[in-house]
């Protein structure tokens, strides 16, 4: 986020001097802000690639460091836990062929890890949560060794003052706790980076959030937790619980969490939710820069705004905005919500559906939101999240002036020629959005997402082995289909091949 972490422990002072620091970008922000020329430019698209890494039994594997370090690819960085890397894929405008560039990024990026990783005895998978996770994996030991993470778990848990406490409902509900942030590390995501004009900026955020909730519900691709069946997309109810620093009285106050989907529509622009951000959360790593955004902003100059792109890293609502200094300073709004995985193919379907349904529905924005309650919209992304295809989803009637509940799987095929029209408005090529959105399509008719592949396997293993045993041939096969590049709707259900001796699995007694 610009300032390098490193310091571990901070004093009342650093607390006081990085709050008074955030008023001044905040009061920085709205200057710039006003400028009619600030941010003006081509919308463009970029994304961040969670990666886990695995060895040769399907196991995570904690090398993240030394795979680091055997690659030059500067897209590449560490992740919280030892056994996860991220790629912060380039950005390129919109319009023309941008999920072609995406489709290189990803190639190449899972090319260079598979070739780092491979004298380590490891291997790479895109996933949601990493179905052979155990809790002996996810104590204090999985995270990575550097300033920022420890200061930032020492922080959370200083707050919270408490043990992580996980209770999540489902198939087989969950109920555990870890004295360490650790557990966030599970999940792993596809984090999409829009950039935005500013004055545009509460429409498409708006859009964004309605469209959240569909393209969750047909993209999940996490529906196990340490060998329970849970959510369609239980990364959703893991992240938000791994990083909460409310201790019980905050949260029987109903204090909003640093995970969240959000309190209201966006009235008036980025500024308000940069300010709610400050006004909501304290600071978890207060460490201010050198640059004064204000004396900065006078001379002249484009600030960087360090301290708070620091707090706002720190703040991990589903879609938040982001500034960035470059370019002479432009916002982007940041679509945290889907998974990684299953394939390539898959991940750029579901950034293409979740691009161009929120570019379609600001087009419609004043008739489909004007009357239909924030709270339906926040109550759509938890049940798209817990039930995905099968889940019931309010959605604004033509009419505008009421709503509709409707089954996903009924809704998403209605929506699609909104999600096109998105696109082809912002200047996509129309056979690159038919192709994405094509894929969508089919694996709305045959119902088949990552998470109900992997659970209807999981039904299927249980009845020939035990459920630790289940998981690793899961996620083998996973990994091989994965890598073939074919859609997910269209994997097999076979558990006839038989299962390789190297994964150590063996047959239910």
């Amino acid at each position: 986020m610009g300032i390098e972490i490193d310091r571990e422990t901070f004093e009342q002072r650093d607390y006081d001097r990085f709050d008074e620091r955030l008023r001044g970008c905040l009061e920085a922000l709205e200057r710039l802000l006003a400028r009619p020329d600030f941010g003006v430019g081509e919308m463009s698209i970029g994304a961040e690639l969670e990666l886990t890494l695995i060895d040769e039994d399907a196991r995570p594997l904690p090398i993240n460091l030394a795979v680091l370090g055997d690659t030059l690819d500067p897209r590449f960085t560490v992740e919280l836990n030892r056994f996860n890397l991220e790629c912060n894929l380039r950005h390129t405008t919109i319009a023309g062929s941008p999920f072609q560039f995406l489709r290189r990024e990803m190639e190449d990026a899972l090319a260079e890890v598979r070739r780092a990783a491979r004298p380590h005895g490891g291997r790479v998978v895109a996933v949601g949560i990493l179905p052979t996770l155990m809790e002996a994996d996810l104590q204090s030991h999985a995270m990575t060794n550097t300033s920022r993470f420890r200061a930032l778990s020492a922080a959370l848990q200083r707050r919270r003052r408490g043990s992580f406490d996980f209770r999540i409902d489902g198939d087989e509900p969950l109920d555990v706790s870890c004295n360490d942030v650790t557990f966030e590390g599970a999940a792993t995501s596809l984090q999409v980076h829009l950039r935005i004009d500013p004055k545009r900026f509460a429409t498409v955020f708006n859009a964004a959030q309605l469209a959240t909730a569909p393209v969750l519900a047909i993209a999940g691709n996490s529906p196990t937790f340490l060998g329970h069946s849970l959510w369609r997309e239980t990364r959703v109810a893991l992240f938000k619980q791994a990083v909460d620093d409310r201790d019980p009285l905050a949260r029987n106050r109903s204090r909003v969490a640093r995970v969240s989907f959000g309190r209201d529509w966006v009235k008036e622009g980025a500024l308000e939710l940069f300010t709610e951000a400050v006004e909501t959360h304290e600071a978890l790593l207060p460490i201010v820069g050198p640059e004064d955004p204000l004396e900065c902003l006078a001379a002249g100059g484009c600030p960087l705004l360090d301290e708070i792109r620091l707090h706002q890293g720190t703040v991990w609502s589903w879609n938040r905005p982001v500034y960035d200094p470059a370019d002479d300073g432009h916002l982007r709004i940041e679509l945290r919500a889907l998974p990684a995985g299953p394939s390539v193919t898959d991940m750029l379907a579901n950034v293409a559906l979740l691009v161009g349904l929120t570019l379609g529905v600001a087009e419609r924005i004043d008739g489909w939101v004007g009357n239909f309650p924030f709270d339906a919209a926040h109550q759509n992304f938890y049940r798209a999240a817990k039930n995905g295809l099968d889940s019931v989803l309010s959605w604004p009637a033509q009419a505008g002036d009421r709503s509709d509940e409707v089954v996903a799987r009924v809704l998403i095929p209605s929506l699609l020629p909104v999600a096109r029209q998105g696109l082809v408005g912002a200047g996509v090529e129309g056979s690159e959005a038919d192709q994405l959105l094509g894929v969508i399509e089919a694996r709305c008719a045959t119902g088949q997402t990552g998470a109900r592949w992997q659970s209807e396997m999981i039904r299927q293993l249980d009845e020939k082995m035990d459920r630790t045993a289940a998981l690793a041939f899961l996620i083998e096969r996973y990994h091989e289909l994965s890598n073939s590049g074919l859609p997910v709707h269209g994997w097999d259900i076979d558990i006839s091949t038989p299962v390789s001796t190297a994964t150590g699995i063996g047959r239910k007694q």
